[in-house]
């Protein structure tokens, strides 16, 4: 970045989104994981919204880490938690093809988060394991892979935070 790109941004940052918060549900312990997983899901698909190209795929770290490679990423770690799904190269999952859009990608996101949110609504029991690619290992329960999927995505969420300020300057959820 160059040094008066940097100083113009000082001095006239992009408006910051208002933060809503985490959701403030509480019924049982399925609604608050969901809920904050949920909430943490919308915040990193609306870092990629809006996002202009070429700098929403190009790498921001010296470790090659792009704003749609961590919605892919996280595209990736749902279906393998949630619905199974084998994920083969997972350093694959970090880099979108030149064929990939902002859009296509967002919506893959978006239908894996859709169909895991059926599997974790279906699921009677948190105790129960969640699904997994044949020939692994035991499944881990629903509940570990909620709480690991809230770190996982709030995790990469901050990581898009600090991307997409730097894209444009764009902050806030």
């Amino acid at each position: 970045m160059s040094t008066a790109t940097s100083r113009d941004r000082t001095r006239h940052p992009r408006p910051r989104t208002k933060d809503t918060g985490p959701p403030r549900t509480g019924a049982d312990e399925k609604a608050t994981l969901l809920g904050f997983l949920n909430y943490l899901r919308d915040a990193i698909a609306n870092k990629a919204v809006d996002a202009p190209e070429p700098q929403v795929r190009t790498p921001g770290t010296p470790s090659g880490t792009s704003l749609l490679g961590l919605v892919k990423h996280l595209t990736s770690v749902e279906r393998f938690y949630f619905l199974g799904e084998a994920a083969g190269d997972w350093a694959a999952t970090m880099r979108p093809t030149p064929e990939e859009t902002v859009d296509g990608v967002l919506a893959d996101y978006r239908e894996a988060v859709d169909r895991a949110n059926q599997i974790i609504e279906a699921c009677p029991d948190l105790t129960l394991p969640a699904p997994r690619p044949p020939r692994r290992k035991a499944s881990p329960s629903m509940r570990w892979v909620l709480v690991h999927m809230i770190e996982e995505t709030g995790r990469h969420a901050g990581h898009a935070d600090i991307l997409r300020e730097q894209i444009d300057g764009s902050t806030g959820r």
